[in-house]
């Protein structure tokens, strides 16, 4: 076989996967968003923008990811400093954080709707308690907030794991050796983990902060089933409009905008998380 050949054919499965899952997909839904009925238009976005939904919909896809996002960080970064540090029970340790991601986001939705249900574990544990004489409805149309808080609650139980692998495998990849000539300079455990673990930890940071961003703009599920229409969110408005209106055009067109959102996010991050290259390990 020729030498020179062999890459582009170990690559040719690759890219034929993403060629039709991927490109031929994204290239029927931007035709279906500046089209109507055969014709070019911008109609789609302008149907979209002018729904009475649209701003409560972009407010809150993004300050549910503005919320979520830095605190899974902070979270995934005590999870994966505390995985990275045992000396036994390491994997048992990642095992159990891990759990979360074997879940669907349906099925993750579901478990925080027992809880904050009517006749749920919330309620049975405050009744138990004497706290309140009757149940309280924590996810009526009327408690957006409550309804908001409850997502984020299960967005965080659902998906910091996530990140925590990510940083876990990071960690794992900074060399022991500069730990210890810290320690003999007198460096705290604070001091190494701001001037040593953060600073070459920014590929992973990059990577976990990326994907988990681009994941924030697609909830959807844990949405429907915690809030239903109560908390619209731009996928769950992208659904609306395919099925529900019956006007695939707006769908796409919505779609498309998640997707110019997370491409920006995706371009931000690569900036400001960036690692020079003689920086590299």
């Amino acid at each position: 076989m020729n030498g020179k050949a062999l890459p582009y054919l170990l690559l040719m499965p690759a890219t034929l996967f993403l060629c039709v899952f991927f490109l031929y997909p994204f290239a029927l839904v931007a035709f279906e968003a500046v089209t109507r009925d055969g014709a070019f238009t911008l109609d789609n976005f302008r149907t979209m923008a002018g729904s009475w939904k649209f701003p409560a919909t972009v407010r809150n896809t993004l300050l549910l990811a503005a919320i979520v996002v830095p605190i899974q960080l902070a979270m995934a970064l005590l999870m994966a400093s505390v995985v990275s540090r045992l000396e036994s029970g390491r994997s048992a340790a990642l095992y159990i954080f891990a759990i979360p991601l074997g879940i669907s986001d349906l099925a993750a939705g579901l478990i925080w709707l027992a809880i904050f249900d009517q006749s749920g574990f919330l309620n049975t544990l405050l009744s138990g308690l004497g706290i309140v004489d009757r149940p309280i409805m924590f996810l009526g149309y009327q408690s957006k907030l409550t309804i908001f808080i409850a997502v984020a609650l299960a967005e965080i139980w659902r998906a910091t794991a996530i990140m925590m692998v990510i940083l876990v495998a990071g960690m794992g990849l900074i060399p022991k050796e500069y730990y210890e000539a810290a320690e003999v300079f007198g460096a705290g455990p604070w001091k190494r983990f701001v001037r040593i673990t953060l600073p070459l930890l920014r590929p992973s940071l990059q990577t976990a902060i990326i994907l988990r961003v681009i994941l924030a703009f697609e909830v959807f599920a844990v949405v429907a089933a915690l809030g239903g229409t109560n908390l619209p969110v731009l996928m769950g408005e992208t659904y609306n409009w395919q099925f529900t209106l019956q006007d695939r055009n707006v769908a796409a067109a919505s779609a498309l905008l998640i997707l110019a959102i997370s491409i920006g996010f995706t371009l931000f991050f690569l900036r400001v998380l960036r690692v020079p290259k003689e920086a590299r390990i």
